[in-house]
């Protein structure tokens, strides 16, 4: 059935991903930090699915180990037809109070890596004239919630214009669009997940599955369920100005004023 390389595989989303594929019978390149949780993995899948899976040990925010990624994509053993840009994270601060380094450090993740690895992945599979590159955005992309939105803003309008690039080619370039979904990403960023209603979460495995179907069907935007559908469409005919003030509305919700300033918050956890 073909070889899928995931970055960020190792939890939420992208173990999703890795899981859903090996059950559709494909082999797998993982990508993430941890040797240890991606071992862990690989002997799972290769056990209930009987799938080869090679792990492939990246820091994405390290441009050495990217350029290694990038090679795997060119390889032309085992060659890979579907690549999975799913590794990102929300900086637990705001893009002003944050360490300007770490603020680049979440751009050439979610941004550069994007760009380096679909470009290595649609060279190559453009010459075999097959393949396809699913690129994991955000519905965030469309509202502007801080440098994050912005990085996925790059994502969705990126991924569209490799699908221009690419039509005929038999290469397709997806774009996903999940809103809420459960996983550690909210966690890892500082996030209430209790301010948000129960009805604005998705599953990992509901959002892995719409996006897999719209990859096999060549759907250039993928959104997965009618809640953040009817959303995307809203947030794109809103005036701009009304998007920000729901932003600002958002954030007065999930992050309202300290009422107690004297005391010191605990340190957020690691981001990536």
């Amino acid at each position: 059935m073909g070889t899928a390389l995931v970055t960020g595989a190792s939890a939420g989303i992208g173990l999703e991903f890795a899981w859903q594929l090996a059950t559709a019978r494909h082999d797998l390149v993982l990508v993430a930090r941890d040797r240890e949780r991606l071992e862990h993995l690989a002997g799972q899948l290769r056990a209930a699915a009987g799938v080869r899976t090679e792990v492939l040990v990246a820091d994405l925010s390290d441009r050495g180990d990217v350029d290694r990624v990038a090679a795997r994509l060119a390889a032309a053993e085992r060659p890979v037809g579907l690549l999975i840009n799913n590794a990102g994270y929300a900086p637990a601060l705001p893009f002003v109070d944050d360490d300007l380094a770490s603020q680049e450090q979440a751009l050439d993740v979610m941004v550069r890596v994007v760009m380096v690895l679909s470009h290595a992945a649609a060279t190559a599979m453009r010459a075999r004239g097959r393949g396809a590159i699913l690129n994991v955005g955000s519905v965030a992309g469309l509202m502007a919630t801080s440098a994050y939105s912005a990085h996925k803003a790059w994502v969705q309008t990126f991924t569209e214009a490799l699908a221009v690039e690419l039509d005929g080619t038999g290469v397709t370039a997806t774009c996903l669009r999940p809103g809420l979904t459960r996983t550690e990403f909210h966690d890892r960023a500082g996030v209430d997940v209790h301010a948000y209603p129960e009805i604005a979460w998705l599953d990992t495995e509901s959002v892995v599955a719409c996006a897999l179907s719209d990859v096999r069907r060549g759907t250039v935007l993928s959104t997965p369920s009618l809640r953040y559908q009817t959303a995307a469409t809203a947030l794109k005919l809103l005036p701009r100005a009304a998007v920000r003030s729901l932003t600002h509305l958002r954030d007065a919700i999930v992050n309202p004023p300290d009422e107690h300033p004297d005391e010191s918050p605990e340190d957020p956890a690691d981001p990536v």
